[in-house]
């Protein structure tokens, strides 16, 4: 079962004095709908391929303490990802080979976040209206 964070949250940390890339990762696996806009400082791993790639994944961000996870709505591509990553490190943790970590998947996805936080640059960046002018409320 995944633990989400909210786009509150998210925005929270980014805004905080945590580090991205140290203190934490941003993980986008949309494919080709990441055209348009993504959190700023956030990792695109597609998901078409994921599995194949999650151990380099696991390699890159071993040492970072958070993983959020995200695709457009964080319903299916998203904690799916989180999932398998998930396991993955979990793994390497129960042979002594990886360190404490927490795995969560960003409530409502880059939908919800860019709805919220679109005009802000320092959560979001590459925004393009004529992508995402449709979903506003």
């Amino acid at each position: 079962m995944a633990k989400y964070i909210s786009p509150d949250e998210l925005a929270a940390l980014i805004k905080s004095d945590k580090v991205p890339m140290k203190d934490y990762c941003v993980v986008d696996v949309r494919d080709d709908d990441y055209y348009g806009g993504n959190i700023k400082g956030s990792h695109n791993s597609p998901s078409n391929g994921f599995l194949a790639r999650v151990e380099e994944l696991v390699a890159q961000t071993k040492e970072i303490p958070t993983v959020i996870f995200h695709c457009a709505l964080s319903q299916v591509r998203g904690p799916k990802a989180a999932r398998v990553y998930a396991e993955t490190r979990d793994a390497l943790e129960a042979q002594g080979k990886d360190k404490h970590h927490e795995v969560l998947v960003l409530r409502g996805g880059f939908q919800d976040f860019q709805a919220k936080y679109k005009d802000d640059p320092e959560l979001i960046e590459n925004w393009k209206k004529e992508v995402w002018g449709e979903f506003e409320f």
